[in-house]
């Protein structure tokens, strides 16, 4: 094969794998596709462009080449046998980038979940603000006898949202109901999407009558005091696990071409990783709940402004992280 012939038939390639390299840079760092290479792919490329470099050399081809194919090889070589980067760099790259990119790339079952969890939501404390009286429906007299002696504001003290306890052992109580809340809301895509669509509705609505129900007796004040702060990292945390679950759900009712079995690990992988980022927001919410949202000294315009802050913060986050790494 002639030298032209050569470049032509590869050029685009070199030029993807040399374009995935200075995007890279110098210091490790996960990327998103480059140039139609990312770096699960980048070893078999970086193989074929040894095979290039030697069937170059072997023909004979031009100094400046065998140059260039040189120097990509190099390169390649440094990137692929680098030292590994630290675990806590690692974990700082997902949390950071990879996975509010992962939670993007699952748009469409996270627009469903957030409807199934917000909409009954707010639906439920509008209705009760109308019909005080369906509060019944959902909670036992003894149940709302012990959410309104928490966010009571005649006996409203030095903490509230709690009855006892210091806020360590609140933090790990915070901590095991949080995450089982989540666990149980990706885990329910198990019985197929019909386990998230239930766990989603029963949660808005709880939560929903709940927030409803003191507000329509008066006691909304200590009650949105106190959950402003954690409402951000524990309600949109309870989205991204409902996504997962649905996402989770569909590849056992609707695996597409793909294999019942292999759509279930396609999407079980994707899911566990979603799942690990809901729990450091579950593990951020349960530590503002028991060490900010009970203080009960905090005037309401604090509260209101850090809850605030932290809503743009996460949103923030969730859509920008991990775009500067995209190329």
């Amino acid at each position: 094969m002639k030298q032209g012939q050569f470049e032509a038939r590869h050029q685009a390639e070199w030029d993807r794998f040399a374009t995935w390299l200075e995007t890279r840079g110098r210091k490790w760092r996960r990327a998103a596709a480059v140039a139609g290479l990312d770096d699960i792919e980048f070893a078999a490329a970086y193989r074929r462009l040894c095979q290039h470099y030697a069937l170059a050399e072997r023909r004979g081809y031009s100094a400046s080449l065998l140059a260039r194919l040189q120097e990509l090889v190099q390169h390649g070589h440094t990137v692929l046998y680098r030292p590994p980067p630290p675990r806590w760099q690692r974990a700082l790259a997902f949390f950071a980038a990879d996975f509010p990119r992962l939670v993007r790339a699952q748009r469409g079952v996270m627009a469903v979940a957030a409807l199934l969890f917000f909409v009954p939501l707010f639906v439920a404390i509008a209705v009760l603000q109308w019909r005080p009286e369906l509060v019944h429906t959902l909670f036992s007299g003894a149940q709302l006898a012990q959410f309104e002696a928490m966010y009571n504001p005649a006996a409203e003290h030095s903490r509230v949202g709690r009855e006892s306890g210091s806020d360590l052992y609140m933090f790990g109580v915070y901590v095991m109901n949080n995450i089982s809340i989540g666990f149980r809301t990706f885990a329910s895509g198990l019985l197929g999407a019909i386990g998230p669509v239930f766990v989603l509705l029963f949660n808005g609505v709880l939560i929903g009558g709940v927030a409803g129900h003191l507000t329509a007796i008066g006691y909304g004040g200590p009650f949105w005091r106190f959950v402003a702060g954690h409402s951000a990292p524990e309600l949109l945390a309870i989205v991204i696990a409902g996504g997962a679950g649905l996402r989770l759900g569909l590849a056992l009712i609707a695996p597409g071409r793909r294999s019942r079995g292999r759509a279930l690990i396609e999407d079980g992988v994707i899911g566990a990783k979603l799942v690990l980022g809901v729990f450091a927001m579950l593990l951020f919410a349960a530590f503002v709940e028991a060490f900010w949202s009970s203080i009960g000294w905090m005037p309401g315009a604090i509260k209101y402004a850090v809850g605030g802050a932290l809503w743009l913060l996460i949103g923030l986050w969730l859509w920008r992280g991990g775009r500067a790494h995209a190329g």
